[in-house]
């Protein structure tokens, strides 16, 4: 096997420190991962290895570099999805997604979540499904809050069915804002992360935002507004034509889900699979699919979801 080197000059003197990453945690991940040498020496980082690993390598730096030039910095979580995927990585002239603070704009993270930026900038009706963590509502919400900054809508109302986990909200205490809070608190959650906590609160009092549970959707034309259903495996094939019939003229929606956590009894159909069955081909309507891939989140939730994939070992006893 060849014996490999190369280099890679840096471009000014505190870049070694940005790609080797806080007390060299980069760095290590990237010589555990794909073995080469890596050797700061001066102002020119120098590899060794074989041709494969010398070859990755420096496609590892490349797109860490690149990161770096666009976000200022590169988490854990960057690295070790550059690692994961090799040189299958979002290219850094993804568009991102300009948010009302200037300094605020998301990047889609995965060829998976740029699929699904694209989509929702192309169609009317969009349907995500996609594991806990892979962005579908998070990017939804930016997407929204991007037409509400350049007037394409008017406004913004974020939808969750009040019903999961087996509870059901009459029998929770308090008036109706304190039982569908906690309910609808992610897509709050994720509003807050992009917008300061005054903007937030003014645009909820004004009724540019609004958060609402499902039922609050019957009965109404929602017009010139950027619509989102989360949790949407939760909803009755019902529940979603009547949600789905609520779009009025220069309106968006975009409903999703994950199949794996609906809170239905076993012998009722989600709504999501079968809207999705019934409209995927029409015109105008553009479906996406995340996976584990696609997740963001701390570096175990990927690990998480895989292993609630697979079958339980009782599953394999009971069928044997």
């Amino acid at each position: 096997m060849s014996h490999a080197t190369a280099t890679i000059p840096l471009l000014h003197s505190d870049e070694a420190r940005l790609l080797f990453g806080p007390g060299d945690s980069h760095l290590r991940q990237i010589r555990e991962s794909l073995g080469a040498t890596i050797v700061l020496r001066g102002d020119t980082i120098v590899l060794e290895g074989t041709d494969e690993q010398v070859e990755s390598t420096t496609g590892a730096f490349k797109q860490l570099r690149e990161t770096i030039k666009r976000d200022g910095i590169a988490h854990e979580a960057v690295v070790r999805r550059i690692l994961e995927r090799g040189n299958t990585t979002v290219p850094v002239t993804a568009e991102s997604i300009d948010l009302f603070e200037k300094a605020k704009r998301i990047q889609p993270k995965s060829e998976g979540q740029k699929e699904y930026v694209d989509k929702i900038r192309k169609e009317d009706l969009i349907f995500c499904k996609g594991p806990a963590g892979c962005g579908k509502t998070y990017l939804a919400v930016a997407m929204a809050l991007n037409a509400l900054r350049s007037e394409k809508v008017r406004r913004i109302v974020l939808v969750r069915p009040a019903v999961e986990a087996g509870e059901k909200l009459g029998f929770l205490p308090g008036d109706m804002m304190a039982k569908v809070n906690p309910f609808l608190r992610p897509l709050v959650d994720a509003m807050n992360d992009m917008l300061n906590f005054e903007q937030v609160r003014l645009y909820m009092e004004n009724d540019v935002v609004e958060i609402a549970p499902l039922a609050f959707m019957r009965g109404r034309t929602l017009n010139d507004t950027f619509i989102i259903l989360d949790e949407a495996q939760n909803t009755t094939i019902t529940q979603m034509k009547m949600f789905l019939t609520r779009m009025g003229e220069g309106s968006k929606i975009v409903v999703t889900g994950d199949a794996t956590q609906s809170d239905l009894p076993e012998d009722v159909q989600s709504g999501l699979d079968d809207a999705i069955r019934r409209l995927g081909q029409i015109r105008g309507v553009g479906v996406v699919e995340l996976s584990g891939s696609d997740i963001v989140r701390h570096r175990l939730v990927r690990e998480i979801v895989q292993a609630y994939e697979q079958p339980s070992h009782s599953n394999r006893i009971s069928k044997s």
